[in-house]
């Protein structure tokens, strides 16, 4: 059953390396931190104070989420909604490492992964996935980049400037490798790829040769 995870920090380029290996290897695609930032947007549309993890934790079994695994068109809904666009947005980005510490809703969330995981043929990417949700996957990845140069990828992405983007994401990166449940750090027996001097191309040729060698080696 052939599972890759993915892992690393913010703007290392994981989402766009998983799907180049998805649509290569033609496997399905999950982003999971697409369903933290889905359960954080429907949090901030109820109006709920997403600092307080006990309210978060009241409210983490009630929005029905729904995540496609097409690396073309990886769609997310929550109560039937498409939130495809709204979970991209800076309020969102700047709250969801609150609402994903909280262990309600890793538990909850963990749970729908490993079942749409099941089934295998699938690139996963997040922060704990080589570690917590399949700690068993045959090839774990830990894609990282020097601090710049993720703050300028996000920068270009978001069209926010540089040093606003970099203290965005040294917060997040602090919050989301200091929280008791289910850290993002890399796992034992993964390889790491610093992306700082590669483009995307290339990383996704990195993980393609480490799939098949794995598969080579039985």
């Amino acid at each position: 059953m052939l599972v890759i995870a993915m892992d690393g920090p913010s703007g290392s380029g994981k989402s766009s390396a998983a799907k180049g290996v998805a649509r290569m290897l033609g496997l399905r695609y999950l982003d999971t931190g697409a369903m933290y930032r889905a359960m954080t947007w429907w949090m901030l549309d109820q109006g709920i104070e997403v600092e307080d993890a006990d309210a978060v934790s009241a409210s983490a079994g009630e929005p029905a989420l729904r995540v496609g695994t097409d690396p073309d068109a990886p769609a997310i809904e929550v109560d039937g909604q498409d939130v495809s666009g709204p979970i991209r947005t800076r309020e969102v980005t700047n709250a969801v490492s609150a609402v994903s510490r909280v262990p309600a809703v890793r538990e909850r969330l963990v749970v729908l992964q490993r079942e749409i995981i099941a089934t295998g043929g699938i690139v996963v990417e997040g922060r704990d996935i080589g570690t917590v949700v399949a700690p068993g996957a045959p090839v774990k990845v830990f894609l990282t980049a020097s601090e710049e140069a993720r703050a300028q990828r996000r920068a270009l992405e978001t069209a926010r400037d540089a040093e606003t983007t970099l203290a965005e994401q040294a917060r997040r990166d602090h919050l989301d490798s200091t929280r008791k449940t289910s850290p993002m750090t890399k796992a034992d027996d993964a390889v790491e790829i610093d992306s700082t001097e590669l483009g995307l191309a290339e990383v996704i040729d990195a993980v393609v040769r480490l799939v098949k060698e794995r598969a080579a080696a039985g």
